[in-house]
C-alpha cells in the first residue's frame, strides 16, 4: 500500500482563486459576475404563515447587510462572517422581497391541516395548501425562486425522516412513501420556479440551540438561493489549460414510491463550469440474486447519448473525454453501451470509475482522523480516498463522527489513477447547497440521490426539469 496526499483543489471566482467557497466569494465575487447576461436583481417569493413571512423578510434583510462570525469561534477559517447579499458584496446582486411577493397562509387553514388524523392525508393536504400559493406566485408574480417556510406546529405533524445514503432496494414490503418536501418539489416542478424549503425555527434569532451559527446558515442559504434563482455559477473548478475538454456523468437508480416496481435509471452530467443537467432514463431489471439494478447495453447507450446531447446543446460542442461514475460495479453490457454511444458521437476517451463506501480505515498519530486528500493506493486500479477528514485549512476535523473513506475502482481508463482521484476530490466541492468544502461524495453521485428522491414523485408523463437547482 502506498500513501499519497492530494492538495486541496482550487476554485475560480470572478477576480481570483481560492480553495474555500466562502473566502473566494467574499474576496473575489461569484464566478459569473464576469458574464454580461447575468442579472443584478433576484426576486424571491415566499409562502408561509403571516408570522413566517415577517420572519423571512427580517432574515433576508440581515443577509443583505452581512452577518458577523460567532464571537467564540476558534477556527476563523471555518466560521467566517457572511459577506452580505448585495450588488456591492460578493454575490454582486440584490435580493428583492416584499409583501407583494409573499403569500401568507391563513392560520385557520394551517390548523385545519394539523387537525387531520390520517398522516398521509395530512401531508397531502399540506402539499395542496402550499402548492396553490406557489402556483399563484409562479403565474402572477415576477419571482426567480420561492421560499416555503414551515411553521413549527405544522412541521412537527408532516415531517418524515429523510433517508440517508443509498436506498435499501430490498425493502419491498414497505408502504408507499409520502414525503412533504420531495412531493411538493415534484408537484411544483412544472411551474418552472425552484423552491427553497426552510423551517420557521431556522429564521428565529432567539432559538439558536442545536443550529448552525447565523453566519454559516446565511452562507449556505444564500449560496443555494443564488444558484436556484437562475443559470448562475457561484464558482468553478480550476482546470489545466493544456487538458482536453471533459465532462463527468453519474449513473444512479431510484425505486418507485411503493418499492414494488422496477428501478429507474438517471444520469447527472456536469460540464466544466459545474452546471448540472438531469436526465431520467428507463426502468431497469433487478437481478434476483444480488438485488443490484443494471442497465442493458441499449439502455446504457441511450442514456449516455441523451446526456451528451444535452451537453452539446449547453456548450455547442461535444467533450473530448467523458468520465462515468457509478456507485456499483459496471457490467460488460453497460461498458459496451456507453462506449458505443461515445463512439457514435466521436468522443475519443471514456473512463469508468466505481465509487463505493469503504469499510477500511486509516489511523494517524494523535486524536484526529487522516487529512482530507489522503490517498492510499491499494493496487493498480483500487484507491482509498479520504474526502472527509481533518482539514488543514480549517485546522480541525469539522465532522461529528469517525470519517469513512471512499473506495475508487478504476474499471477502465485512458487517464492515470492519480488524475481520476484528483477529479473526484474536486467534484466533492461542487455541491452549491453547502459552502463547507469537505463533501464526502463527488457531485455526480452525492446529488443523484437527492434527485432520485424527488424524481420518484413524477409520473411517466411528467417532463422533469433538467437543471439541478429544482432538486436541491
Amino acid at each position: 500500500m502506498k500513501l499519497e496526499f492530494l492538495t486541496e483543489p482550487r476554485l475560480i471566482f470572478a477576480n481570483g482563486e481560492h480553495i474555500c467557497p466562502r473566502r473566494g466569494i467574499s474576496a473575489y465575487g461569484v464566478f459569473d459576475q464576469t458574464q454580461e447576461t447575468r442579472r443584478s436583481e433576484i426576486y424571491v417569493g415566499g409562502v408561509g404563515s403571516s408570522e413566517c413571512m415577517e420572519m423571512l423578510g427580517s432574515w433576508l434583510d440581515r443577509c443583505k447587510a452581512g452577518i458577523d462570525a460567532p464571537k467564540d469561534a476558534k477556527q476563523e477559517n471555518l466560521k467566517l462572517p457572511f459577506c452580505g447579499f448585495s450588488q456591492e458584496g460578493g454575490f454582486g446582486a440584490d435580493i428583492r422581497f416584499s409583501s407583494d411577493l409573499a403569500r401568507p397562509l391563513k392560520n385557520s387553514d394551517i390548523a385545519e391541516v394539523i387537525s387531520i388524523r390520517s398522516g398521509s392525508e395530512r401531508i397531502q393536504a399540506a402539499i395542496d395548501l402550499y402548492y396553490e400559493n406557489i402556483k399563484f406566485l409562479a403565474q402572477n408574480r415576477h419571482v426567480d425562486v420561492i421560499v416555503c417556510v414551515m411553521p413549527e406546529k405544522l412541521y412537527k405533524v408532516i415531517s418524515t425522516e429523510e433517508a440517508s445514503g443509498e436506498e435499501n432496494l430490498e425493502e419491498s414490503n414497505a408502504k408507499e412513501e409520502l414525503n412533504f418536501r420531495r412531493a411538493l418539489k415534484a408537484r411544483s416542478m412544472s411551474l418552472g420556479k425552484p423552491l427553497q424549503l426552510i423551517r420557521q425555527v431556522n429564521l428565529d434569532p432567539t432559538k439558536s440551540a442545536g443550529q448552525q451559527d447565523d453566519a454559516t446558515k446565511a452562507w449556505n442559504f444564500c449560496t443555494a438561493l443564488y444558484y436556484k434563482s437562475g443559470p448562475t455559477i457561484p464558482w468553478k473548478l480550476e482546470q489545466e489549460s493544456s487538458r482536453v475538454t471533459s465532462c463527468a456523468v453519474g449513473i444512479a437508480f431510484y425505486r418507485s414510491r411503493d418499492k414494488q416496481t422496477l428501478c429507474t435509471s438517471l444520469a447527472q452530467i456536469f460540464d466544466e463550469l459545474g452546471n448540472g443537467l438531469i436526465l431520467r432514463g428507463t426502468p431497469v431489471q433487478i437481478d434476483k440474486d444480488d438485488r443490484v439494478p443494471r442497465l442493458t447495453a441499449q439502455q446504457s447507450h441511450d442514456l449516455i447519448k441523451a446526456a451528451l446531447n444535452e451537453y452539446r446543446v449547453a456548450l455547442r460542442n461535444f467533450p473530448a473525454r467523458v468520465v462515468v461514475h457509478k456507485s456499483s460495479n459496471f457490467t460488460p453490457e453497460e461498458i459496451e453501451g456507453i462506449e458505443s454511444a461515445a463512439g457514435a458521437l466521436r468522443i475519443d476517451a471514456v473512463d469508468f470509475v466505481t465509487i463505493l463506501d469503504s469499510k477500511l480505515r486509516l489511523f494517524r498519530d494523535g486524536n484526529y482522523p487522516p487529512f482530507r486528500g489522503t490517498l492510499a493506493r491499494l493496487g493498480d486500479s483500487r484507491m482509498l480516498l479520504y474526502s472527509r477528514g481533518s482539514v488543514w485549512y480549517y485546522q480541525t476535523y469539522p465532522g461529528m463522527y469517525v470519517p469513512q473513506p471512499i473506495e475508487l475502482r478504476v474499471v477502465k481508463s485512458e487517464e492515470s489513477p492519480m488524475l481520476i482521484a484528483r477529479e473526484v476530490l474536486g467534484l466533492t466541492k461542487m455541491n452549491w447547497n453547502n459552502t463547507q468544502f469537505d463533501g464526502k461524495y463527488p457531485v455526480t453521485l452525492g446529488c443523484a440521490r437527492k434527485v432520485g428522491e424527488i424524481m420518484k414523485y413524477l409520473n411517466d408523463s411528467d417532463t422533469p426539469q433538467i437543471r439541478y437547482g429544482y432538486y436541491m
